[in-house]
């Protein structure tokens, strides 16, 4: 990976600068809305206990569905923005280094997104992944070109793996987050759904002035004038490499950004230490967000706690995020890995954002942007997890 000491500021320009690099490689993934979510977010919800919390705030949710990006997921444009950035690094081509290629430890969405921008620019890749993987995810990662290395599934294992492939092959180390490179390809996702949502909005007001018109009517709606883009983005938090570039994207526009990450066994380490103040570095976790299992990095941390970026974290329990899953593929029609549910159910389910949104928002309400951070699931597992029989956490790869 590039120097560290190389990287652009971590910066809302950074990203831009980000995006026009990575513009040829990756998808503009759609936005889409939800009438029916939007409502059923604006009235009082029933707990799973089955009791309707107080809360009734007004919520416009609006999607951005990084399930249509390259390779399933956001984790794309972290990779290819890594890459360029490692081309430009002095003496990295002239020295051998694009044959000598890169590395990474994962068995996610970061594996593929690696191989597939490695080999897209003609350089080898070296995937260190878990003996235990699911196949699916083993099958994809060598279906981008990748040579697959096996370890144990610690990782004190997967890392001692991965330095022996740098010392025998001198492969560059590219992190699935914590870096400033990936957290700024990452956070392109913010910039396009400000201007995406504001785009939509404005021709939202466009087509209500139009029907005034052909109504003869001579009073100026009210409503929707204050409406010029989104008001909060909520995203999923595992290493926060996505969470803080899209802070970034945010800074100096006045949109607030928050957190999101289940609450089944400590998997809530970003919202423990943002309220403690200390980062927590270890997590042990078989939540069913299996993409959200992973501690914040020094780098997201510095942007998220450290520079106060992000607004706040909230946490959902299991049966919240199948809850919320369920209505995406219901009522949505698009096909979304648990890890990408979490901040539909935050604004669905948990009491204490809703209430803040009320409180905050008022009558007006917000235009709320919600992160649906990558598609790919295993149909089998996912089965299993609609299932009656599904328990509290699972060990099942989605």
């Amino acid at each position: 990976m590039a120097d560290p000491s190389t990287s652009p500021p971590l910066t809302r320009a950074s990203v831009a600068a980000a995006r026009e690099l990575i513009k040829p490689f990756v998808h503009r993934t759609p936005v889409i809305t939800s009438s029916s979510l939007s409502a059923l977010a604006s009235e009082p919800s029933p707990s799973s206990e089955g009791e309707s919390s107080k809360a009734k705030p007004k919520l416009r949710l609006w999607f951005k569905c990084e399930n249509f990006q390259k390779v399933g997921a956001f984790k794309a444009r972290g990779a290819f923005h890594a890459i360029e950035r490692l081309k430009k690094e002095p003496g990295w081509l002239a020295g051998g280094g694009a044959e000598r290629g890169v590395v990474t430890h994962s068995s996610g969405n970061h594996a593929q997104a690696l191989s597939l921008a490695a080999r897209t620019n003609g350089i080898p890749a070296y995937i260190v992944m878990p003996s235990i993987s699911a196949p699916p995810k083993i099958a994809a990662t060598k279906g981008y070109g990748a040579n697959v290395v096996f370890s144990g599934s610690t990782s004190i294992e997967r890392e001692a793996v991965t330095m022996k492939v740098i010392e025998e092959t001198g492969a560059r180390l590219v992190p699935p987050y914590d870096h400033p490179d990936i957290v700024l390809g990452q956070g392109t996702l913010g910039l396009e759904f400000q201007e995406q949502v504001a785009a939509l909005i404005a021709e939202e007001g466009e087509k209500q002035t139009e029907t005034e018109k052909k109504e003869g009517s001579d009073v100026v709606a009210k409503k929707g004038t204050k409406r010029k883009g989104l008001d909060a983005i909520i995203a999923p938090c595992g290493g926060g490499g996505m969470l803080s570039g899209v802070a970034l994207s945010c800074e100096g526009t006045g949109i607030r950004v928050f957190g999101s990450e289940p609450s089944f066994q400590g998997a809530d380490d970003a919202k423990r230490g943002y309220e403690s103040g200390v980062r927590v570095e270890a997590v042990s976790t078989l939540t069913i967000a299996d993409g959200l299992r992973t501690p914040v990095g020094k780098v997201p941390w510095s942007i998220i706690y450290e520079r106060r970026l992000v607004s706040g974290f909230y946490s959902v329990s299991e049966d919240e995020i199948r809850r919320a899953l369920r209505l995406a593929y219901e009522r949505l029609k698009v096909v979304i890995e648990p890890s990408s549910a979490v901040p539909l159910a935050v604004a669905l389910f948990n009491e204490d954002f809703r209430a803040m949104v009320e409180r905050e928002a008022g009558e007006d309400g917000w235009d709320l942007g919600i992160v649906f951070s990558g598609g790919n699931v295993n149909l089998d597992a996912l089965g299993k997890l609609f299932s009656e029989e599904s328990a509290e956490g699972s060990d099942v790869s989605i």
